[in-house]
């Protein structure tokens, strides 16, 4: 009789299990196809901007300066993202010699040109911790000694072009607005219910929820085995586009990176000390560009759409090569930590697009004056 009764409740247990599963995938097929609906071509070519985008980017300039009080270490003031860096490393980063005239643009018009460039190797959190921890991991390349007019009249003696990255193509978020409700969220203690602003299912982001959990990925081996992009679109010449930063092994002399002890809360800057320092072998890179296509759906201001490659493919420009060298040390970490990266900061070439970019020049900005006067004053 127990026998039989218990039989039976698996038995239905088993159909429930079974009906909650395909009532999921009905709900993902249809969330599918209502997306592909939806994100459908052609799109504008230039840059649409709402009209209350002053106000909300006020706020969120407010709640990444509260981010930065909230997440100091000891007495010095942390980065509102990507605190934690692996290390600052010397590059070179050298363009092509057989570009096309359309792809010889800003930084990449002279074939064959090599800049000496400062890449920062970085994880995304807010505030340091283990590396071991699932996080995003970002890349920011500063070329050097750039001549030209820069974006921002106060950095013209700099010389500078910044290419800002992590790894993962899209955002998860869309504009300014959705940036300005996750952000405020994410700083009150809030995470998954980040995505879930209200009680109406309109307004919920299950999308943009598995982009940010895609986005926090299993540490890789070492900084210089991932891909990074740039995620939002720039000027590229008359053309507008991304970028991305992927390994170049064949470039560099083969190399196999020991095991690290994964346990060890830096165990990636160890990664790179080994590579670099220890075995002395350098790591490559190509920088390459992804052209918008105007005609299919490859918009400028919704980041959280990734630019399809059968839309438009990636094209090599530049190729970066970090030489064996020891990085590692009290006072180039502390300049490490001083350096400031902005995609603004650089030329006309290159300007950056979309309402997630025009955000960060006003962000960045703030934050840094914010971060570096408060530094100045321990």
């Amino acid at each position: 009789m127990l026998m039989t009764l218990w039989l039976r409740m698996c038995v239905l247990l088993g159909k429930a299990v079974l009906f909650v599963v395909g009532l999921g995938l009905l709900g993902w097929a249809v969330a599918t196809a209502w997306s592909a609906w939806q994100h459908r071509g052609p799109v504008p070519a230039q840059e649409q901007i709402p009209t209350d985008e002053a106000a909300m980017t006020r706020d969120v300039i407010q709640t990444a300066v509260r981010i930065v009080d909230s997440h100091r270490e000891n007495t010095r003031y942390l980065r509102d993202a990507h605190a934690k860096a692996h290390g600052c490393l010397n590059a070179e980063v050298q363009v092509l010699q057989d570009l096309t005239p359309e792809l010889r643009q800003g930084v990449f018009s002279e074939a064959g040109k090599t800049w000496q460039a400062t890449l920062r190797l970085s994880n995304g959190s807010p505030y340091p911790q283990f590396d071991s921890l699932r996080d995003a991991r970002g890349m920011a390349l500063k070329l050097l000694d750039v001549p030209g007019t820069q974006l921002l009249k106060d950095r013209q003696s700099r010389g500078e072009q910044d290419f800002v990255m992590f790894n993962h193509p899209n955002f998860f978020v869309s504009d300014v607005a959705e940036y300005r409700q996750n952000v405020a969220a994410q700083a009150d203690g809030k995470k998954v219910m980040a995505f879930f602003p209200g009680w109406d299912p309109r307004t919920w982001q299950v999308r943009h929820l598995f982009i940010a959990l895609a986005t926090l990925a299993p540490a890789p081996a070492s900084p210089t085995q991932t891909t990074y992009f740039s995620v939002s679109p720039y000027k590229f010449g008359s053309a507008n586009a991304k970028f991305r930063v992927a390994p170049d092994p064949d470039s560099c002399p083969v190399y196999t990176l020991p095991p690290q002890n994964q346990a060890l809360p830096n165990f990636l800057r160890s990664a790179l000390t080994q590579q670099l320092s220890t075995d002395r072998v350098p790591a490559c890179f190509v920088l390459q560009i992804q052209r918008q296509d105007p005609s299919q759906y490859m918009p400028i201001e919704d980041t959280s759409i990734e630019w399809r490659e059968s839309d438009a493919p990636f094209e090599t420009v530049a190729r970066i090569r970090i030489p064996a060298q020891d990085f590692d040390t009290p006072a180039q970490n502390l300049q490490c930590d001083n350096l400031s990266f902005n995609p603004w900061f650089g030329l006309e070439a290159h300007r950056p697009i979309g309402g997630i970019n025009r955000l960060r020049k006003a962000v960045y900005e703030a934050v840094s004056d914010y971060r570096h006067a408060r530094n100045a004053e321990q």
